[in-house]
């Protein structure tokens, strides 16, 4: 039975240390024979991502601490391991470990530990690995092919990548001339290569500085000498405006791409002699931005069909045929696919979330259309009663613009909010902010929304599932665009009585960490905010303070910074602090290389005697996103409190955050 309780104020079986221990999804499945391999989040385990395996029987084993599968090649990493059945029986798998950064071989049923495959480099972050794919019959012993990124110098811009062959025997452990470069390093940015059925061709994706792969990516198409070497490389499609964020070659030697083209990122087919085919248009998405080395959006099936991920907003696995254009959905639960797909036989294997689930490995025969759970499955810890339920909405932004969101009402099966009263509601900005925020439990929303806080996640202007116009309207916007479309969509839930106008609150981490600190510094939307792992200072991080992947994405999101630096000057939150006036809570990882705390330092010198209330919580060992279970509590923990001071809620089961002044 229900009974009254102010909002925010309500008890939840959902607390910190739940949130934490659910944080995270899997990721990069794939199949070595008839075997499934992907890697699963440790939280408690110091924040290690595990390589697990699952056997043909269905039981699974995970490679032991301290192996921690996760590589940092462009700092976000990619895939971090590849696998093979071997002749004589057995998997070989090949993965980078996080600590060092190096490749190591490994053989799960064999009698020893797995042994390093590259050597450690002193200059620099060092050599770092990702994306690799395994070739046994090449070479004395087999080869890795993979991409290589290789610092220069000791600044996080001076470097290179390019694809790289190391010998699976082990003999550049101690020797990087034993490491043989496939490509030339032409291009800032490259993924790994993707070689043709008849080995005689190699292909890859491609970018260079200020461009982003979202923004445009060249597919680079080359031969493969007898010795293993590429030659005649030269651009295949893609160009400046054209991003193509995957590249899979079909059986017959076609190949095959995504490409946003047409406005959106649909399906194509192309005979590398020139002719090309639009599969499926659709004004939908076929695939999304390569944040990330090695992502996978479709999978060509041994019929000649293709599994393929597609949808406006969320994300569904269909099966197309490619001749006819006929594509059919599966049937679940599921909302959102993560980005990857593996193929065994006539089974598509993914990752997929939905409202009422955390990610789970997902299989589909697609000979008989029957789906079911094979791993990581999702388990209630407490009871689903008191899990949100999510409604999707498209709100009205400036000049009549379409903005899409997720609302997260206040929710419980035994509390409900006084007559008369509104909650307080908190606005989600997503980082990116190329990015999206998908429809999926997420039991960090569901901490607030249970004890009777709201919850707006914004897939505010510029966030991608809405083809490229959306995504473009944050070129030279950002700061302008993102922080309308949140304050739009907060004012949009007071003004229809869904929230109380006065206890709104944003947050958001990375580009959402911007997006909040510079809706708190200019707009009088919110009454307080908290700004993690943020962008504060554009002028410093477009300069030196971030690592070479997004030194130059501000020429695109601000405008190039030689000829607007004042526009950088002015729109930066470090700049604005005269104009703060809300309490704020402030976290950081120690070790971020792409939000360094040096802005966040900045930025408190800045409100230092300003008398608002404040805090600024650090945490040692946590790179750019919390990864740690200790981490996640104390941080969400610290929010609950910030927001409960604010909006004058009584809570006693969290500790008090001491906000300074």
């Amino acid at each position: 039975m229900e009974s009254t309780a102010a909002y925010g104020s309500w008890p939840s079986p959902i607390d910190a240390a739940l949130a934490a221990s659910r944080d995270g999804r899997p990721e990069y499945v794939g199949a070595v024979g008839d075997e499934l391999w992907w890697t699963e989040p440790r939280p408690a385990e110091a924040g290690r991502r595990a390589l697990v395996r699952r056997l043909a029987d269905g039981t699974t084993t995970a490679l032991p601490a301290p192996w921690n599968a996760r590589s940092r090649v462009i700092e976000y990493g990619g895939r971090p391991w590849a696998g093979t059945e071997r002749a004589e029986g057995g998997p070989l798998i090949v993965f980078v470990h996080f600590d060092d950064q190096r490749l190591y071989a490994y053989e799960p049923d064999g009698p020893r530990a797995p042994w390093p495959l590259t050597p450690v480099s002193a200059v620099g972050g060092g050599l770092r690995w990702a994306d690799p794919r395994l070739h046994p019959d090449r070479g004395a012993a087999g080869e890795v092919w993979c991409v290589l990124e290789e610092f220069t110098g000791e600044a996080p811009t001076e470097l290179r990548r390019v694809i790289a062959s190391v010998p699976l025997d082990g003999s550049a452990a101690g020797d990087r001339s034993a490491v043989r470069e496939l490509s030339d390093d032409r291009h800032r940015f490259v993924t790994g290569p993707e070689v043709s059925p008849d080995g005689r061709h190699a292909a890859w994706i491609a970018w260079d500085h200020p461009r982003m792969p979202w923004d445009g990516t060249e597919v680079m198409l080359a031969g493969i000498g007898d010795d293993g070497t590429f030659h005649d490389a030269r651009t295949f499609v893609g160009g400046p405006e054209e991003s193509v964020p995957q590249i899979h070659w079909t059986a017959d030697g076609q190949l095959l791409f995504a490409s946003d083209r047409s406005g959106w990122w649909n399906l194509y087919r192309a005979d590398p002699n020139g002719s090309t085919a639009e599969l499926c248009p659709r004004d939908e998405e076929f695939a999304g931005p390569l944040w990330k080395i090695g992502l996978n959006w479709f999978r060509p099936l041994e019929n000649g069909l293709i599994a393929a991920l597609h949808g406006k907003g969320s994300t569904t696995l269909g099966v197309l045929d490619p001749e006819t254009g006929d594509l059919v959905d599966i049937a679940g639960p599921w909302t959102e696919w993560a980005e990857t797909l593996a193929v065994q036989g006539s089974r598509v294997i993914g990752i997929a979330a939905g409202p009422r689930s955390a990610y789970e490995i997902v299989e589909l025969d697609t000979a008989t259309g029957h789906s079911r759970i094979i791993g990581a499955p999702h388990e209630d810890a407490v009871d689903p009663a008191y899990y949100p339920e999510p409604v999707v909405r498209t709100f009205t932004g400036p000049g009549g613009r379409e903005i899409h969101a997720q609302v997260y009402p206040p929710h419980s099966p035994d509390r409900t909010g006084p007559e008369g009263e509104l909650p307080p509601y908190v606005v989600w900005a997503h980082g990116g902010p190329t990015g999206h925020a998908a429809l999926v439990l997420d039991l960090e929303i569901a901490y607030f929304t249970s004890r009777g806080i709201g919850v707006a996640e914004v897939n505010y202007g510029g966030s991608t599932g809405y083809g490229r116009s959306y995504r473009n309207r944050l070129r030279e916007q950002w700061g302008i665009v993102d922080v309308e479309d949140c304050a739009a969509v907060a004012g949009a839930l007071a003004a229809e009585g869904t929230a109380d106008p006065d206890r709104l609150a944003v947050r958001g981490g990375s580009a959402g960490g911007w997006t909040t600190a510079a809706s708190l510094t200019g707009t009088d939307v919110y009454a307080c905010g908290t700004i993690i792992y943020p962008i504060l200072d554009l002028t410093g991080w477009g300069t030196d303070e971030t690592h070479d992947f997004e030194s130059q994405y501000l020429e695109s999101l601000v405008g190039p910074l030689a000829e607007v630096p004042d526009r950088y000057r002015e729109r930066s939150p470090i700049s604005r602090t005269d104009r703060l006036t809300t309490p704020f809570l402030l976290l950081q990882g120690e070790d971020d290389p792409i939000c360094p705390p040096v802005q966040c330092e900045r930025f408190l010198a800045a409100v230092e005697g300003r008398g608002i209330p404040h805090a600024y919580l650090t945490y040692p060992g946590e790179g750019h996103g919390f990864r740690r279970a200790e981490t996640m509590i104390s941080a969400l923990e610290a929010e609950l409190s910030l927001y409960a001071q604010t909006f004058g809620i009584d809570r006693t089961d969290v500790p008090r955050l001491e906000l300074e002044k």
